[in-house]
């Protein structure tokens, strides 16, 4: 029997795992396919929504989704033409392009997943225990394939706290408290 070196687990564990996590997910997107959006715009579309003012440019969506950035302004123009996104162009660089979602767009993303659905019935201890393991694994995997980790503004080594949200020391900005819980490219874990 093959074992996994790191976790002493046999081989055909570490698989089932892997296979488990690429089937909740294709079950998860194959859902998208009913309404407006494809699987990818709708992964586009969440990562947006929940990415912090300095993380939404068409690059910062791809390193994060792991494509090209071809795949991922072909992705996002599609957005911008079904009124799910729009465009802001940066008054320094006017070839700097940051997305927001419109009211469109926030609806698609609050809309109930087969996934999220599932989620909410697991005892809550359990739901902390997956989401670290699964954060542990995302860490680990990110690190191997040598990509930017992302991750919540407030878990950050440059973040500080503020009485009315927060301050990022990398960037030299204030952060509204709705910020301080939102993706960041720039975040490095403390």
């Amino acid at each position: 029997m093959l074992v996994s070196s790191r976790y002493k687990l046999p081989m055909e564990t570490t698989e089932q795992i892997r296979s488990l996590i690429n089937r909740l997910s294709r079950l998860d997107s194959a859902q998208v396919w009913e309404g407006a959006l494809n699987p990818a715009q709708s992964a586009a579309l969440d990562y947006l929504g929940r990415a912090n003012r300095f993380s939404r440019s068409p690059s910062h969506v791809a390193d994060f989704l792991g494509t090209t950035r071809g795949t991922t302004s072909q992705t996002l123009k599609s957005l911008l033409r079904k009124g799910f996104v729009s465009e802001e162009r940066s008054d320094m660089d006017k070839r700097s392009i940051s997305y927001q979602l419109t009211d469109v767009g926030r609806n698609a993303t609050e809309t109930n997943s087969l996934l999220r659905t599932a989620l909410e019935g697991v005892p809550s201890d359990d739901l902390v225990q997956i989401e670290a393991s699964l954060r542990g694994l995302l860490n680990t995997a990110v690190r191997k394939n040598g990509s930017k980790p992302f991750g919540i503004c407030h878990t950050c080594r440059h973040f500080k706290p503020r009485p009315s949200g927060g301050y990022c020391e990398l960037l030299h900005v204030a952060l509204d408290p709705p910020e301080t819980e939102q993706i960041c490219h720039e975040q490095e874990p403390a």
